[in-house]
Parts: C-alpha cells; sequence; structure tokens
C-alpha cells in the first residue's frame, strides 16, 4: 500500500488582510534595540524574517550574524513588537541586521527554504540518521520524508571519521496547534475552516486503524506532551511526528490535582511493547500514516476551553459563527476564541480573538561547527532542486 501523505499548506500566511505599509528593505549593520518579544535561532536573516512574518504580533526584528563578534550570540533572531508598530530606536551595530515583518505584503512572498548552509549545525531534534554520499542526497532524503522539516549532515572535513557521510533527519512542528488550553467558563474555540488542505493520493479512509480505546491509558514511554482538544485531534498529533508510534489523552474531565494535566496529548515511542491499563478519561490510541484520518475535529467548535495567547487582533462581534467566518477568512488567522456575553469579565464579552503561531521550520539551536552542512526541507519549493553551500551565512538582500 502506498504511503498516504498529509500535505498541510498555510493558507497566505505572508499576506496582509488589514495593514497597508510594506517594507521589504534589510538594514545592514543597524540594530533596532529592545521591544523583544521573542529570541529564536535562525541560520540566516531571511529565514528570521519569515519567522517575524508568522509570529502573531512581530513587526520588526534583528538578527545578530555568524560574523558577529562581541559575544557567542551567532545566529540568534530578536523578534520584536512595540505600540506604535515601528523602532523605538535605531542604532548603527557591525554583525546585525534588520527588518520588518513582511505580513503587510500584497504579494506572496515565497517561502521555499531552499538556502544550505556550510559548517552550521541545526542541534537537536534528531528522529532518524543515515549515511548518504553527500548533503544533496541527504537533503533528497529529507525531501521524500514527510516528518523532515531540516537536517544536519557530516562531510569529510568533521573531526570525527566514524561519523562522516552521516545524515541527520530532523523534526519540527509544520501544523499550526494551540500552545496552551485553558478550561473556562464563557467562551468556545475553534479552528479556521481553511487552515487545511489535506491532499491523499489513493488512499482508503481509515477504519479500525483509527479507532480510538476509550479509559484506556498506554502507559510510559513519554517523549512529548503536548496540548489537543480531543483524542483525535490527539491522533492527528501523533500522525505528523515520526517518532509517534502510539498515544493517550486525558480529557477535560479527568480527575487531577494539577489542572494542566487534562487536555493533553501524550507521544510515546516504543518499538518492543505497548502496555495498557484501564484508566478513567484517558482514551488511547495508534498513529496513521497510510489511511485518511477524519477531519471531523477540526470543524467541531470546544465550548468552555480557552486558546490562551497568540492573538493577532480581537473583533467585537455578535456571535461564535461570525467569528469562526472571520478566522476563515483572515489569512494570518489559524484558531480562534469567542467571548460570550455571559462571561464573568464585561469588557472580554463577544470578543473574537484571532491567533497564529510560527510554524515554519525553526531550529532548536544554529551553531558553527566545522565539517557540518545543513539546510531545509525543499518540499514547499517550485523547483526543488538544492543549492551550493554557503559558508553560515547567505546575502543580506532582499529576495
Amino acid at each position: 500500500m502506498r504511503v498516504c501523505i498529509l500535505h498541510l499548506w498555510l493558507i497566505s500566511l505572508l499576506r496582509s488582510s488589514f495593514s497597508e505599509e510594506c517594507s521589504q528593505e534589510l538594514r545592514l549593520n543597524v540594530d533596532f534595540p529592545g521591544s523583544d518579544v521573542l529570541q529564536i535561532y535562525s541560520p540566516d536573516v531571511l529565514h528570521c524574517q519569515g519567522a517575524c512574518s508568522q509570529h502573531h504580533s512581530c513587526q520588526f526584528f534583528t538578527f545578530v550574524r555568524p560574523d558577529w563578534t562581541r559575544d557567542d550570540r551567532h545566529f540568534y533572531c530578536y523578534l520584536k513588537h512595540t505600540e506604535s508598530g515601528a523602532p523605538s530606536q535605531e542604532t548603527e551595530l557591525d554583525g546585525v541586521t534588520s527588518g520588518y515583518s513582511l505580513k503587510n505584503c500584497e504579494e506572496k512572498t515565497d517561502t521555499c527554504l531552499s538556502s544550505v548552509y556550510q559548517d552550521v549545525d541545526f542541534y537537536g531534534a534528531d528522529y532518524r540518521t543515515l549515511f548518504t554520499a553527500d548533503y544533496k542526497e541527504c537533503q533528497r532524503a529529507c525531501t521524500s520524508d514527510p516528518g523532515c522539516q531540516f537536517f544536519s549532515w557530516l562531510n569529510d572535513d568533521f573531526a570525527r571519521p566514524q561519523y562522516k557521510f552521516k545524515c541527520h533527519l530532523k523534526f519540527s512542528w509544520s501544523v499550526p496547534k494551540p500552545p496552551a488550553l485553558k478550561i473556562l467558563s464563557g467562551v468556545v474555540s475553534g479552528f479556521s475552516q481553511k487552515l487545511f488542505q489535506i491532499t491523499t493520493k489513493q488512499c482508503e479512509v481509515c477504519r479500525s486503524v483509527s479507532e480510538i480505546f476509550t479509559n484506556t491509558d498506554f502507559p510510559g514511554h513519554d517523549f512529548e506532551q503536548i496540548p489537543a482538544v480531543s483524542a483525535e485531534h490527539c491522533q492527528f498529533l501523533c500522525s505528523v511526528h515520526p517518532r509517534c508510534t502510539y498515544f493517550s489523552y486525558t480529557t477535560s474531565r479527568f480527575i487531577t490535582g494539577d489542572q494542566k494535566q487534562k487536555m493533553l496529548c501524550f507521544l510515546k515511542h516504543s518499538e518492543d511493547e505497548k502496555p495498557m491499563q484501564r484508566k478513567e478519561e484517558v482514551h488511547s490510541g495508534m498513529p496513521s500514516r497510510f489511511c485518511e484520518l477524519s477531519r471531523d475535529w477540526v470543524t467541531v467548535r470546544y465550548e468552555n476551553t480557552d486558546f490562551p495567547g497568540f492573538d493577532i487582533r480581537y473583533v467585537k462581534l455578535d456571535d461564535p459563527d461570525s467569528c469562526e467566518t472571520l478566522c476563515t477568512a483572515d489569512p494570518h488567522c489559524q484558531f480562534y476564541t469567542y467571548v460570550f456575553t455571559s462571561f464573568y469579565e464585561p469588557d472580554y464579552r463577544r470578543r473574537c480573538f484571532l491567533k497564529q503561531v510560527i510554524t515554519m521550520p525553526v531550529p532548536r539551536k544554529v551553531a558553527s561547527l566545522k565539517g557540518v552542512v545543513s539546510g531545509f526541507t525543499l518540499r514547499g519549493c517550485s523547483d526543488p532542486k538544492p543549492d551550493e553551500p554557503t559558508k553560515g551565512m547567505t546575502t543580506e538582500s532582499p529576495v
């Protein structure tokens, strides 16, 4: 049976729906000091700009280049926000490049991450290794594997000869998921109905493999815990992660002294065993990578459930139908929370909060390391051919 790959595309994340200004200018050796909302790692300034464009509140950024000499903060990407939308100050500073979010640009920005980086390592997030003759074959392996978002390949200059030509395939979440859930009376939350465009090839609808075992726990072997709105949502997340062999999900009625342990998806990995035990309000199951899962969890609205934070903006509306319609129409919105008129705090009533998270591949850490070539999957590229590696940095000008 052919593997059915779930292709999840974000709908025009880098197009503006409500702002007029667009600045693609990159400011070489200019710092926008302060106003930081998040620090991530980026291999170059264009990746940093892409992350800023997908962040719910980022308006501008400063990227610390590999030629920075003051300390070891190479490859730091600082995402920034001010009430005015403009940097509060600008200063000359060697070794950094600053720029602006592309959310406000009418033209759809190319999200293909084709650059390859010489003597740069993307640390961690490995789920599979293999040996390949060159970095291009490693990148092809990453591109053909739906779980791979980026890679690092060890070339002939790597210090430890037994690891030369080793290809490390790496995972990061490319599907939009609420980073937190909160049980809260008087609100309802849901997802954009244009968020997913699922394409399946010769796929059968999942039957027995999609079964959820109610009041059943698969104890142990956890490697990640993620908020999820339902067991079906948890199964979807398990199916996306290449390491997940089975999962357990705690419902909102799960009895625990720690409220944070409710509505949690426990991703698990073991190829040797799958222990089972009865446990009330815990549902368990296995992933599906060879048939099409139900998408009902996307269409359901979740009452008394808040998706806190990550607000793009809010609008006052009369009902959750209008809120979902607005989120679906907004190219940036991935999910939403609507506040009913029965909510205890009057100032928040009728507010529709539109929300967004970063879904482009973001390595946990980027660092210089001799003998390592790193890059990204080419699945999002119209012409998926590997680039020649650059020495730790790419051209500092807009594409």
